[in-house]
């Protein structure tokens, strides 16, 4: 029954990305706004799909009235269904993401309308200062600026040492001087990493206390490590992963 779920919902999320990125392209005329409303309603449909299809749902837990706030939010990555909630829990995402997706047809031209901010892993000190640059235009925007610090879809539970945090969330933190606000998820357990099958159950987010500002940046990476990873690995335990 699971693969026959997943199935349908694969068709269902492949034909509504499509609908709603063609439904985009006006949009991309108007003002900011407009775009992100695309992603919120997108997200409220494939959201749909996976309660209704697939049987599952999702929890939000903790300080949650900080996903609201303009600031740096860092997100343990497990699964793809991370790199699109925020659509639908915060009211202004900037996604930090990786600068080839921005050259997608229609999927890139939203996101880069929606005011998402592209990074250049392989372009060293001068990527990071753009990156830093479009991040400080978000936060100025209002925007909650979402990074994932690993880079990459993490499997739960691997160790660190393998798939470890990447500096340039401190940049972020440093450059910006504003608090962190960690979020630790489970979500890997249920739309795994590369997974065609979608589990039923219910995927936990839990927004953590925030880090303040000013802390330096081996103590901040510290501080960010061990609350994301002590809190995911909690929250799989609880769900049985």
């Amino acid at each position: 029954m699971t693969k026959l779920r997943s199935l349908a919902f694969n068709i269902w999320f492949v034909a509504l990305t499509v609908l709603f990125l063609v439904a985009s392209l006006p949009t991309h005329l108007m003002a900011r706004r407009w775009s992100c409303l695309v992603g919120k309603r997108w997200m409220d449909a494939l959201d749909w799909g996976l309660r209704f299809i697939c049987g599952l749902r999702f929890e939000l837990r903790g300080r949650v009235e900080l996903l609201a706030q303009p600031g740096l939010i860092a997100v343990k990555h497990q699964s793809a269904w991370d790199t699109m909630i925020f659509h639908k829990i915060s009211p202004d995402p900037a996604y930090v993401m990786k600068k080839e997706i921005l050259s997608i047809p229609l999927y890139g031209w939203l996101a880069w309308k929606q005011g998402n901010i592209p990074v250049d892993r392989k372009g060293g000190s001068a990527a990071l200062k753009k990156m830093l640059e479009a991040a400080e235009r978000a936060l100025a925007r209002g925007q909650q600026i979402v990074i994932f610090p690993q880079g990459t879809r993490v499997p739960p539970g691997a160790p660190t040492s393998e798939w470890p945090y990447h500096p340039g969330v401190a940049g972020l933190y440093s450059k910006l001087g504003v608090g962190c606000v960690p979020v630790a998820l489970n979500s890997g357990l249920f739309w795994g990493r590369r997974s065609f099958a979608k589990k039923p159950g219910t995927m936990v987010i839990e927004v953590l206390d925030p880090i303040p500002p000013g802390l330096s940046r081996a103590a901040f990476m510290r501080e960010l490590e061990s609350r994301i990873e002590t809190a995911s690995a909690r929250l799989a335990a609880e769900a049985g992963g």
